[in-house]
């Protein structure tokens, strides 16, 4: 997340969003990303929010690097899980096999199209072989700010898996449905889970 109205906005809306959202047990996506990972995995998590699935992980006995361009999601995320979450945004993704897993979990959704491949291929090196990635997406066309002023690139599913597979991944599992969000709006969506070859 590197739009500053986009932190801003998260910044503004950090309480509200971790009252509204706040979860104690995985998703299913989220069940599916640690049943595959070994056990004691190193794992990144991408625009953590306040911190709910990273303390998830954590309870699951993952080693999880949590982190969020959103200095007020990062203090959420520390305050009411006991997380070492710390800022960062995506172009400061830098690691060289680094992870077992990335959780991209609707946070690469506000990065510009421009920048979306080269974050893909960070992420793809930051992972070890064999090394998990999920990523949420919103689907759609074009690029557009809701009304908290948070920028949105959305993509087709099959762009998406297009991008994803071009970027080295093989893809596991895909899923789709539609959620209410912060801003009010029903979107449409998809769950990927990939994997960075073994060899």
């Amino acid at each position: 997340m590197s739009d500053q109205k986009t932190i801003e906005a998260y910044n503004k809306n950090a309480e509200d969003y971790h009252t509204r959202f706040s979860n104690d047990k995985p998703s299913k996506s989220l069940k599916l990303f640690m049943e595959n990972l070994p056990k004691g995995a190193r794992v990144l998590d991408l625009g953590c929010g306040p911190g709910d699935w990273s303390a998830l992980m954590q309870q699951a006995g993952f080693d999880v690097d949590a982190t969020d361009a959103s200095e007020k999601m990062i203090e959420i995320a520390r305050e009411a899980h006991n997380l070492n979450a710390r800022v960062a945004t995506f172009h400061e993704i830098t690691g060289v096999d680094a992870y077992n897993g990335v959780w991209a979990n609707f946070s690469l959704l506000h990065a510009s199209r421009e920048d979306f491949p080269a974050h893909l291929t960070a992420l793809f090196t930051a992972l070890k072989p064999g090394g998990l990635f999920h990523i949420g997406m919103k689907t759609g066309s074009d690029a557009h700010r809701d009304r908290l002023d948070r920028l949105y690139t959305y993509y087709e599913e099959d762009e998406l898996l297009d991008a994803i597979v071009k970027t080295g991944f093989e893809i596991i599992n895909v899923s789709s449905g539609k959620e209410v969000g912060l801003a009010g709006t029903e979107d449409a969506y998809a769950l990927v889970l990939a994997q960075k070859p073994s060899t």
